[in-house]
């Protein structure tokens, strides 16, 4: 009796012994890199406003769905960040900035994002020809509603 007894402990002991030593391997499913996603601003973003380097947040437009499945859900957290910006000018010149879309957040975890997108105000140059010198174009604005893609870096787990 003494002797299976310490027979089963040592099968236990070698049994939890190699369960901890092999790794888990998870087989799901990956959203291939380069997927494109489709985004609106979570506010109004404006040349007027906005600062090289200030944080501009996205929310996802639709589910993005890979092999049947939805791999990412529609109001998913996205950010950006404005990486150039110019003011309007004198002479009909228009404000304009571009915004670098830097990542996506799913299941608490941040995974890149590649891409940027240029939003260019309204130009004022023929008034500014029959007029007057000092007629300035538009700011850029970019409103909620408005759509805007930005691209996965890497494979992303759902």
């Amino acid at each position: 009796m003494k002797i299976i007894i310490a027979l089963l402990s040592v099968a236990a002991l070698g049994g939890t012994a190699s369960a901890q030593q092999a790794p888990q391997v998870w087989v799901g499913r990956e959203l291939p890199p380069s997927t494109m996603i489709v985004l609106t601003p979570d506010q109004e973003v404006t040349s007027k406003k906005v600062e090289v380097g200030d944080i501009v947040n996205f929310t996802v437009v639709g589910d993005v769905v890979e092999n049947g499945a939805v791999a990412i859900r529609r109001g998913t957290h996205a950010e950006g960040k404005v990486s150039w910006k110019t003011g309007r000018a004198i002479g009909g010149k228009s404000g304009k900035f571009e915004i670098a879309f830097s990542s996506i957040t799913l299941n608490g975890r941040q995974y890149p994002l590649r891409g940027t997108h240029r939003q260019e105000g309204r130009g004022n140059t023929t008034a500014a020809l029959l007029g007057s010198i000092l007629i300035s174009g538009r700011s850029a604005q970019m409103l909620p509603g408005q759509l805007v893609n930005a691209f996965t870096v890497s494979s992303i787990p759902y």
